[in-house]
């Protein structure tokens, strides 16, 4: 299950063009994009459980919370959602993992060089998940690599799901090439 908002769903490229589409063609996983464009992590949480109860899946990966940066919601808040939704997928026996979101800030827009949030690595050890880092700020610090200031475009997804899946390869969720 990928489970996030507009850049899960894949806004700003053509249909099969998502990040989610495009790790399934690579891994021969079957992958359920739960990607709501302007979804937030205060919303999101309450989506979660029947999306859970509905797909079983073994794999959850979150990307979300561009959102509520940009509606401002304190970074706490928004790492205390995130928590619920890790506890719950974990509840559910899915293994977890968190794609860290840029956190809104004008030294990033200043600089073209956003940056993850801190929430996301912190939550990593907190809760003993993986975290996948700078996949997401690396596109938007790529001005070819985006449809818009915050949504990237089809090459830009393309380099999203070649980042996680090496970073899934890496912890050992996919196989190494034969």
């Amino acid at each position: 299950l990928a489970f996030g908002d507009s850049v899960t769903f894949g806004t700003g490229a053509a249909a099969g063009e998502d990040w989610p589409t495009l790790l399934a063609a690579r891994t021969g996983w079957h992958i359920v994009n739960a990607g709501i464009p302007g979804d937030t992590a205060e919303a999101g949480k309450n989506r979660l459980q029947p999306l859970l109860a509905e797909h079983r899946p073994d794999l959850v990966i979150v990307e979300i919370g561009g959102n509520d940066f940009l509606r401002r919601r304190p970074a706490s808040a928004v790492k205390e959602d995130l928590r619920q939704m890790i506890r719950e997928i974990s509840r559910q026996g899915a293994t977890v993992v968190l794609v860290a979101v840029p956190e809104l800030s004008l030294m990033s827009v200043v600089a073209r060089k956003p940056s993850d949030s801190p929430i996301y690595q912190e939550l990593g050890k907190e809760e003993k998940i993986a975290v996948i880092e700078d996949v997401f700020a690396n596109i938007l610090g790529e001005p070819e690599l985006r449809a818009d200031p915050i949504h990237p475009n089809a090459r830009g997804y393309a380099q999203m799901a070649s980042g996680i899946a090496a970073h899934l390869q890496k912890i050992g969720l996919i196989a190494g090439k034969r």
